[in-house]
């Protein structure tokens, strides 16, 4: 079994615990930020309906930011205002709202939890954070946490990685904040910390702390509400911080300190916590995808788009026929081998030659470094396309920017 963490990590005085928590939650009361999801969770009478805004909120704030959440959410919840509405919707109309808010699995998730409430448990949100995580696909230990506490008022930690830089912070936590041994002992900080009266609003606060105060870079240490329990502020403000012991006074196999070999850096103050492990460099990917345009009926230029594969990377969303390239292909190579796959989405010769390149438009994605070498090709008259292959469709430019399309393809489109 790992070494026990010694106290100096800890909160393990009441007092010191009471304090941070009526200090922190009196700044969230003053400080606290206008977002829609709150006044839903704080105004909605019915319970289910309070989890299910919460739930919204919370899956669509994983990996984004704020500020692109809020028109998303308020269209979303417009327009799926209850479990029920949301469990009637198509993917197609899920994808189409998510479309350009990234990591699309996310809906698609939360629309197939959605109908599992709905037809498995009598549309009744599970109310405990071990019966969210257990019951719907896509609710991890985190967003359970989340919904448990804030919508109904269960005691529970939630631990994103706003409040893992702040307890990591507040307790010199130097070891890597990503491996399951330390997210654990954070977990158990956040359990400790809770404020039993008002959970939802403390691990709001928490969140709200780490995105507004207590953030990555520059952070605002003298804005900080709870400064003064924080062993990282106490170590920039007097190198060492008597009678507590400092980072040093641990002994050398403390799962919770830093390495021996990565000691305190003065020149970063409390930016020397969290650290994490360094990130694998994102894999490099070529796609060749063509703008294949033909006049509408109306005169209007149209647009072929094709069907992704309902799983994988951006399933089931729309975009210009397109090809993965291996590496280093010389541009006449590229172009021949999208000519033959168009050739085989359109049944008859397309020349080379015809392919007219466009540019390359770069997009990255979480751990894709991805080109899209983009070509245009008119096509004059009608074109059969072979049904065996994925579903497609013509549009207008006004159609195609209503399309569940994602945020790559309309950087293409605008090439």
């Amino acid at each position: 079994a790992p070494a026990p963490p010694p106290g100096r990590h800890l909160f393990s005085d009441p007092a010191e615990v009471e304090a941070l928590r009526r200090n922190l939650l009196a700044w969230y009361d003053r400080c606290k930020r206008d977002l829609p999801w709150r006044t839903l969770a704080a105004a909605e009478p019915d319970a289910d309906r309070r989890g299910y805004a919460v739930w919204v909120s919370e899956i669509m704030l994983q990996q984004t930011q704020v500020a692109t959440v809020i028109d998303y959410y308020t269209c979303w919840m417009q327009k799926w205002p209850t479990l029920q509405a949301l469990a009637q919707a198509s993917l197609e109309e899920v994808n189409e709202l998510w479309a350009g808010l990234g990591y699309y699995s996310r809906g698609k998730r939360l629309q197939e939890a959605a109908r599992k409430v709905v037809s498995e448990l009598a549309g009744r949100m599970p109310r405990t954070a071990e019966e969210l995580q257990k019951l719907l696909p896509g609710v991890g230990r985190y967003t359970a946490g989340a919904i448990a506490s804030i919508s109904y008022g269960q005691a529970t930690g939630a631990v994103d990685g706003n409040v893992i830089r702040v307890l990591c912070r507040l307790r010199c936590v130097g070891a890597d904040s990503s491996s399951p041994a330390v997210i654990d002992r954070l977990w158990d900080m956040a359990n400790v910390l809770v404020d039993r009266n008002r959970p939802g609003d403390f691990n709001q606060a928490l969140m709200e702390l780490g995105a507004t105060v207590c953030v990555p870079k520059s952070p605002l240490c003298g804005e900080c509400p709870v400064k003064q329990h924080c062993q990282a502020w106490r170590r920039k403000l007097f190198g060492k911080a008597p009678p507590v012991p400092d980072v040093e006074d641990c002994v050398w196999d403390c799962p919770l300190c830093p390495p021996a070999t990565e000691p305190w850096d003065s020149s970063l103050g409390v930016t020397n916590f969290p650290r994490k492990a360094a990130k694998k460099p994102p894999r490099a990917m070529r796609t060749a995808t063509c703008v294949l345009e033909r006049r509408g009926c109306h005169g209007a230029p149209e647009y072929l788009i094709v069907q992704r594969p309902s799983s994988g990377l951006l399933a089931g969303l729309w975009e210009f026929p397109s090809l993965p390239l291996a590496q280093d292909l010389q541009e006449e190579k590229e172009k021949k081998e999208l000519a033959d796959h168009l050739q085989a989405w359109m049944g008859r010769p397309v020349a080379a030659t015809g392919l007219q390149f466009i540019g390359e438009v770069i997009h990255i994605f979480s751990h894709i470094h991805q080109t899209y070498v983009v070509f245009s090709l008119h096509l004059d008259g009608d074109v059969t396309l072979d049904p065996a292959l994925s579903p497609s469709r013509w549009v207008t430019e006004d159609e195609f920017h209503a399309s569940a399309v994602s945020t790559a393809m309309k950087k293409v489109c605008g090439a």
